[in-house]
């Protein structure tokens, strides 16, 4: 039940009580205590908006891999600390093995890629290698098919 509670509102974090209660098969006031414990627990981190990208002035979205040249544990850190204050950064990841790190940046454009690419990105000391990815179509993401 828990599992069918998390699918629905995986979906759509905006269903009431009453409707979710009646997707799953629930009287409301079970399905909500069932809910309250999923959030209670941690297995509900939280509840947010799906944003448009363009809306946002940020409808170019590219996938980067960075390999550095220090393997230190202060040179990551440092490394992660500063890329993790970029505001087009949207995603940060340390890898197991190559690339060290993938990152996914939102800008505007082409241009906005560029300037971040050369004004940030490739300035940073232990930056060794970077490989940038444009998307051609999304078949899947986290909130659905496009």
């Amino acid at each position: 039940m828990d599992r069918e509670i998390l699918f629905h509102l995986s979906r759509d974090g905006r269903l009431t009580n009453v409707e979710l209660a009646r997707r799953v098969g629930l009287t409301p006031p079970p399905c909500l205590r069932r809910v309250k414990r999923l959030e209670e627990a941690g297995v509900i981190a939280g509840y947010r908006a799906v944003v448009d990208p363009e809306a946002l002035g940020r409808g170019l979205e590219v996938l980067i891999d960075v390999e550095i040249s220090a393997q230190d544990r202060k040179s990551f850190g440092e490394f992660e600390d500063i890329v993790a204050s970029y505001e087009e950064v949207v995603e940060f990841r340390r890898m197991y093995g190559r690339p060290d790190y993938f990152i996914r940046v939102a800008v505007a454009d082409h241009a906005a890629y560029e300037a971040f690419l050369s004004d940030r990105l490739s300035g940073l000391p232990a930056v060794l290698r970077i490989e940038s990815h444009l998307t051609m179509k999304e078949i899947k993401t986290s909130y659905g098919s496009s």
